[in-house]
């Protein structure tokens, strides 16, 4: 197929064409912005229809173009009644029937669909590299946390700067803790699953038996310094 104007295909859901080269070659003495402004008024849409933008003019000042659909275009050809209009019209047909085979439509079904691998395959990649930055951070936190930051309730209490025994009423009244049969102080399951305490495994020096150990977190220690302020 001859081109008769250049058609651009940048976008793969619809080709589009220049409204000012239109009005070249269809040979319209009317300057282009008052011809223009009275097509649209056939009801297109802009957006929709045609979208504006800025093209150099000859003078190289900036001058407003459109980029117009292709059934808007065919149809512009077909009110200007003319017989380039007319050849204009059945060659914007042929456009239309190419873009719309069976092969063209497969085409542009593959380009979107290495459109979006391309996409998914960048997000993966950016999540990997976040991973890989955040990994020694997340790492170098853990052993903190392991070596020094969880603390037993007495350390907790003096590092809060309350006593321990007015500590542990608090923990008691406010449903953070409760005694076991054993008297033994433990949290509740949901203050142990929001972050506030850790249970530890020790081997008891006097008994021999492994028993456990109600720890405080930097974070139960944060928010047990603002309720206590």
């Amino acid at each position: 197929m001859n081109e008769m104007i250049t058609i651009n295909y940048d976008n793969p859901q619809r080709p589009v064409v220049s409204g000012r080269e239109l009005h070249t070659a269809l040979q319209i003495e009317t300057p282009y912005k008052k011809w223009f402004e009275r097509m649209t008024e056939y009801g297109f849409t802009e957006n929709k229809d045609f979208w504006t933008n800025l093209s150099e003019s000859t003078g190289g000042r900036p001058a407003t173009d459109h980029m117009l659909t292709i059934p808007m275009a065919k149809e512009l050809c077909m009110i200007q009644r003319t017989e380039v209009g007319r050849r204009f019209r059945q060659y914007f047909i042929s456009v239309e029937e190419a873009w719309n085979s069976p092969e063209m439509v497969m085409q542009r079904a593959l380009t979107i669909a290495n459109d979006r691998v391309k996409t998914l395959q960048l997000s993966v990649s950016q999540l990997t590299v976040e991973n890989q930055i955040m990994q020694p951070k997340a790492e170098y936190f853990d052993d903190l946390v392991d070596r020094n930051l969880l603390t037993g309730i007495r350390d907790t209490a003096k590092e809060l700067h309350i006593r321990q025994n007015d500590f542990v009423t608090f923990l008691l009244d406010k449903k953070y803790l409760y005694r076991n049969k054993k008297g033994k102080l433990l949290p509740y399951a949901q203050h142990m699953n929001s972050g506030l305490f850790e249970l530890k495994e020790f081997v008891n020096k006097t008994t021999g038996y492994t028993d456990t150990q109600t720890l405080i977190t930097p974070k139960g220690k944060e928010t047990f310094r603002l309720l206590l302020i």
